[in-house]
């Protein structure tokens, strides 16, 4: 676990080049940003969302964190990645499928935790909003939602927040990561269903 191959940063980096917007970065995340990440996660916090996972530094963080490989599931965009992703988490669920729209990962019960590698920052606000919406859709009501970001503050907009009656805490930020980045744990303010 902990990979971070060569083979994958050329991975990410001939899909930034081919499509820079929804891959957002040109490297997989660092140890210490996949650490932060999943600091406040136990083996008893599954089942667990993972949006956008790359080639799984997220993923592999889960593992070592002790939640069980059957009780992820993991929501990317990119075919070669979830190529990737099925050979590397065999037990996990793996759909190559845009978070922006409807998709129903194989799961008997709804998610505890959201796990987002999404770029959020580079994103339309619509778009953040049916993220949002679909993921807490697929989870329990007091679920958890984390996002990383590379910017200086949480990268959904306020006014989603309070449509969807959301709020945001920031956990702390890798500075360790290149670049640094920040994670925000966002839950509902509200006890409920999210809606638009």
């Amino acid at each position: 676990m902990g990979r971070c191959r060569p083979a994958d940063r050329v991975m990410f980096l001939r899909a930034w080049l081919s499509n820079p917007l929804p891959v957002g970065v040109v490297a997989p995340s660092g140890k210490s940003l996949a650490r932060l990440m999943t600091s406040e996660l136990n083996p008893l916090s599954g089942p667990v969302l993972e949006l956008g996972p790359g080639t799984g530094p997220f993923t592999d963080a889960l593992i070592r964190k002790g939640v069980p490989e059957r009780e992820i599931a993991l929501v990317d965009l990119g075919v070669e990645f979830g190529q990737l992703l099925a050979a590397r988490y065999p037990q996990a669920t793996v759909l190559a499928k845009d978070a922006t729209c409807s998709y129903r990962p194989s799961c008997a019960n709804k998610y505890a935790i959201v796990i987002s590698g999404l770029p959020l920052l580079s994103l339309p606000a619509s778009a953040v909003m049916r993220i949002l919406v679909r993921a807490f859709a697929l989870s329990n009501h007091n679920a958890i939602f984390y996002q990383f970001t590379y910017g200086w503050r949480c990268p959904v907009p306020k006014a989603i927040f309070e449509r969807l009656n959301l709020e945001a805490t920031r956990i702390g930020t890798a500075i360790s990561n290149i670049p640094p980045a920040s994670v925000y744990k966002i839950v509902h303010d509200v006890p409920g269903e999210v809606s638009a």
